[in-house]
């Protein structure tokens, strides 16, 4: 860690598997909306769960982390574990009062190669992270900062945005919000979304195609 502080108050879950990069790169060539209809829009993040930096594409194993509202201390030991090609996933109980990741943590991000962060909590300084092409999706932002006190847990299950998201699952958003892929679920939405797709776009052009019509009479 970055800071000093002790972490005695902070658990953290046994190793927990991740999805290879190739196996999901499909999901990131696609719309959310496809990703989540393909699950049947039932692991769909609430819509307060929204972009707020300006890069629009997160893809990536969950690094889950149970946080007390307003405290990102477990935030801190977390980066510790965290692999590339990591999405910190954090539960940090809706509360918009303190800001639990910022520039200082997104730095930290970079240096782990975590492409992006999805925090049910607020955050802050938004432009600089922003600037270092992380994705990071909150339900609030504020200027006040954090405590570092604890407790915390890191690897197992949270609720975040209305959803139940385990560690190594895989998220993927865009810019109309979350979408969480469970773990033994990846293989059969990455063979369903293609599909999706593809049905989507012909009834596309079956519209633009009646639209011409229309004109031309």
């Amino acid at each position: 860690m970055f800071i000093a502080a002790a972490t005695d108050s902070v658990s953290i879950a046994p190793s927990w598997d991740r999805v290879a990069a190739e196996e999901i790169r499909r999901l990131g060539e696609v719309p959310a909306a496809n990703v989540g209809d393909a699950l049947r829009r039932m692991t769909v993040m609430d819509g307060g769960i929204r972009l707020v930096t300006e890069r629009a594409t997160l893809l990536g194993n969950a690094l889950t982390v149970d946080v007390r509202s307003g405290d990102n201390l477990a935030i801190h030991r977390a980066l510790d574990e965290a692999l590339p090609g990591d999405v910190l996933v954090v539960n940090g109980h809706g509360d918009m009062t303190r800001a639990l990741i910022g520039d200082l943590i997104g730095e930290i991000m970079v240096n782990a190669g975590v492409t992006g962060a999805v925090v049910d909590g607020a955050v802050r300084d938004v432009r600089a992270l922003s600037e270092m092409g992380v994705t990071v999706y909150a339900r609030a932002i504020t200027p006040a900062g954090p405590f570092k006190d604890g407790p915390g847990a890191i690897g197992v299950p949270v609720a975040v945005g209305g959803v139940v998201v385990a560690a190594g699952d895989v998220l993927a958003g865009d810019a109309d919000g979350v979408v969480v892929i469970p773990r033994h679920r990846v293989q059969e939405v990455v063979d369903a979304v293609g599909g999706i797709v593809e049905k989507e776009e012909a009834l596309r052009q079956r519209i633009l195609a009646a639209r011409s019509t229309a004109v031309a009479r």
